[in-house]
């Protein structure tokens, strides 16, 4: 059935991809038999975030015998985040799957998935890293590192190890909809919703094939969105290094008027010069904290899309895309 039949789809499974010009063979051959053998119309909704290779050549290629196949062009790289904002807000599905094109969320569990949401009446199951074995041991001490710090910071309703594979309701789709933020951060958004939940867990697979799109610097920027989105420790700890670093200055103050009653002016350069470097320090990382906080209110008022799409293959029919509380309205029939 075609993806264009709206509610009649009961699943729609969001792809965002960018550079997956290797890895999209082998998802294809994964991915359709895995939803073919559910037996549910169903729709793939394909987010190719402004690739440079052949990914969208591969994706109209495939869209030529997979009918069930949408591909949603993005008009630049937006970012993985902002991909799958594009890919929910299009779905049409009574459930939606999120899934990453890289093979190491296996499309075979979405089956499970769906079943638990309909047995157990869930609104969210969350895809579960049980073994991460195929990471290198950077990248599971640093993934441990970021769930422990969030669940501190936001709460322990934030399932350990459950990334962007997901499964929603319908209801759960329309609330992240409804949601302002413009920094998408959906392992962190979903929970803190609060809809009835579950697990299924899995086996991390290694990369079918090409690089990851999540280098360190990439990683770092998406702890720091977590961060400032969900959580105003950071203020806080600006506050405390304000009044640890006012008592110093108290301390060195008595330090120095007895080194000058003494006599004894000069021993005490070093500690007036760590001293000021101390300070220095600590004004600037509490600056560097306002201004994390201060740069999202700046790109909230600015009310810039997310994202904004270039090419859709449903072009015949006019969604809202872009920051969730604007509701534009456009789509590019190129």
């Amino acid at each position: 059935m075609s993806p264009a039949a709206g509610p009649a789809v009961t699943l729609s499974v969001v792809v965002p991809m960018y550079n997956e010009e290797d890895a999209l063979p082998a998802l294809a051959a994964r991915l359709r038999p895995a939803l073919d053998g559910i037996g549910e119309p169903y729709e793939v909704v394909a987010v190719d975030d402004g690739s440079a290779d052949g990914t969208a050549r591969l994706l109209a290629d495939l869209r030529t015998d997979w009918p069930q196949l949408r591909v949603v062009g993005l008009r630049r790289n937006y970012g993985h985040q902002a991909a799958l904002t594009a890919g929910l807000h299009r779905a049409v599905g009574a459930y939606v799957a999120s899934i990453d094109a890289d093979l190491q969320d296996p499309p075979e569990k979405i089956a499970e998935m769906l079943a638990l949401a309909r047995r157990d009446r869930l609104d969210v199951v969350y895809g579960i890293r049980e073994d991460r074995s195929s990471d290198s041991g950077f990248k599971r001490r640093t993934a441990g590192g970021y769930y422990w710090l969030m669940r501190r910071l936001t709460g322990p309703q934030l399932p350990a190890q459950a990334g962007d594979f997901r499964l929603l309701s319908r209801a759960a789709v329309e609330a992240v909809k409804d949601l302002p933020d413009q920094q998408q951060v959906y392992r962190l958004l979903v929970p803190w919703l609060g809809f009835p939940s579950g697990r299924v867990r899995y086996t991390r697979e290694e990369r079918v094939a090409g690089r990851t799109k999540y280098p360190v610097t990439k990683m770092v920027r998406l702890a720091l969105d977590s961060i400032t989105g969900f959580s105003a420790a950071p203020l806080r700890l600006a506050t405390w290094l304000g009044l640890v670093s006012f008592l110093i200055c108290l301390g060195l103050l008595a330090f120095s008027v007895t080194a000058y009653v003494s006599g004894h002016t000069v021993p005490g350069w070093t500690s007036l010069f760590v001293g000021m470097l101390f300070l220095g320090a600590v004004q600037l990382l509490c600056v560097g904290l306002l201004g994390e906080y201060i740069g999202r209110i700046y790109t909230a008022v600015q009310h810039r899309p997310t994202y904004y799409v270039g090419t859709d293959s449903n072009s015949g029919r006019t969604v809202s895309h872009g920051t969730p509380g604007l509701r534009s309205e456009h789509v590019d029939s190129r």
